[in-house]
């Protein structure tokens, strides 16, 4: 690559459309397994720094294949493992907040199913009111 310099401005502008493209889909990813209701209860710098740093070795591993004899080299492979484990955290990030954050509203769900004679009677009551009311206007 040091023996063709033309090249090396085309090369930074790929490698910055990568890592657009690949912010895009690492969030749409996250969002699509771990599901979006367990993303939205995470942190915003958790949600940034895993993410900003898996599309980063992304193109850390497209860098290294591209500047290696073969495509498959050990730089590459280091980049892409450090990818999948990037990865993984963001799951264990979501299965986190699945566990710890999301709010337990089982015992609130029971008070509201309840149904009381009071409340019922002053529904009828409040029916009774809104029948006679509407039977005595024109």
């Amino acid at each position: 690559m040091k023996d063709r310099p033309g090249l090396m401005p085309i090369l930074r502008l790929a490698y910055s459309t990568q890592f657009l493209i690949a912010l895009i889909a690492v969030f749409v990813l996250w969002s699509q397994v771990g599901g979006q209701s367990h993303l939205d209860l995470l942190p915003w710098s958790v949600k940034l720094g895993l993410g900003l740093a898996a599309a980063y070795s992304v193109v850390r591993a497209t860098a290294a294949s591209v500047s290696g004899g073969r495509a498959w080299n050990g730089q590459t492979v280091r980049w892409l493992g450090l990818t999948l484990a990037l990865l993984f955290a963001c799951g264990y990030a979501t299965y986190y907040a699945h566990l710890y954050l999301e709010d337990a509203d089982d015992a609130d769900q029971q008070a509201d199913t309840t149904i009381s004679r009071s409340a019922i009677s002053l529904r009828l009551v409040h029916l009774s009111e809104a029948q006679t009311s509407s039977a005595t206007t024109p």
